[in-house]
């Protein structure tokens, strides 16, 4: 049993740390989507309108940036976009790194060097997801085939 613990640890962060590699590029919609909601629970919608309202604002801001980078003809307004739908990824990478370098490491400056690390590489896997959705645009654009 002293030997499943420290592997079963290591599996449990490493799917933490997967989990959070794969829903980065969805950070913004959930955190508009999470802020509509409860804002919609405290108007008095009660909790099924609070639960709509937060699904719907957060597939409306997945679709709009979405649709942002599909149709932009401006490179530095798809960076804009890109860019705020990476700023909260990062946020919470450090976080979520942080959280897991708390339990396991005891020095103060090397929680916050790993955290630093985790918000990079989250940061820059929700950079490139993204800029794989905007390269599959319409039809017609994109790399000459020949």
């Amino acid at each position: 049993m002293i030997i499943f613990g420290p592997l079963l640890v290591i599996a449990g962060i490493g799917f933490f740390c997967w989990l959070l590699f794969v829903l980065a590029v969805f950070a913004l919609p959930f955190f508009v989507g999470l802020t509509i909601g409860i804002c919609a629970l405290h108007a008095g919608a009660g909790a099924p309108g609070a639960i709509l309202a937060g699904l719907a604002a957060g597939a409306a801001t997945f679709g709009i940036g979405k649709l942002a980078l599909t149709f932009v003809p401006w490179a530095w307004l798809r960076l804009v976009v890109i860019l705020l739908f990476v700023a909260p990824a990062t946020v919470a990478g450090y976080s979520a790194t942080h959280g897991i370098a708390q339990m396991a490491i005891p020095s103060a400056t090397w929680q916050v060097i790993f955290s630093v690390i985790g918000a990079t590489a989250v940061s820059v896997t929700a950079f490139l997801r993204f800029t794989g959705v905007a390269a599959s645009g319409p039809a017609g654009q994109g790399f000459a085939r020949g």
